[in-house]
């Protein structure tokens, strides 16, 4: 049987990225149906754009879960880190294949939040001044930062 709070961190991981939830739109919810155009475009150079945000996404789920799993030798499967580059031609193949990307990290963290022991719930994450309960809570809550985001950046590109 799973911990409460394992199953309450899963319920918000959830509902932050793809889930039924009350108050909008979810990280996934934002890129549905975005275009390589709108993915590309950005409010003013050196802004970032809705590609680099679900990149950004993508990469931090991925840390989450290295920290959670203490392992250093996870490796992203893209160079860089953070605030990633973009690849050389951003088609619509290679858009999607980065969306694909979030997803899969997200399943990687879910599992891994899923199977996580509660009662390191309060300790410090590897190489983290954070709990690992705040890296939970934590990710959900940047998931829903950059929803909101996204769709500030689908409606100024609409203009």
């Amino acid at each position: 049987m799973m911990d409460a709070r394992i199953r309450l961190l899963l319920e918000v991981f959830d509902q932050a990225f793809a889930g039924h939830s009350w108050h909008g739109t979810t990280l996934s919810g934002s890129l549905r149906g975005v275009t390589v155009t709108q993915a590309l475009w950005r409010p003013q150079r050196g802004r970032h754009n809705i590609w680099e945000v679900a990149l950004h996404a993508a990469y931090w789920k991925f840390v989450v879960r290295r920290r959670l799993v203490r392992d250093p030798a996870l490796k992203f499967p893209r160079p860089g880190s953070n605030w990633l580059e973009l690849p050389e031609r951003a088609d619509l193949r290679a858009w999607r294949g980065d969306v694909a990307l979030l997803k899969r990290e997200h399943a990687l963290l879910r599992r891994t939040i899923a199977r996580f022991d509660a009662a390191r719930l309060g300790r410090h994450g590897w190489r983290s001044q954070w709990s690992n309960v705040t890296h939970i809570y934590g990710i959900a809550s940047h998931d829903l930062y950059h929803a909101g985001q996204i769709q500030l950046l689908k409606r100024l590109g609409a203009r």
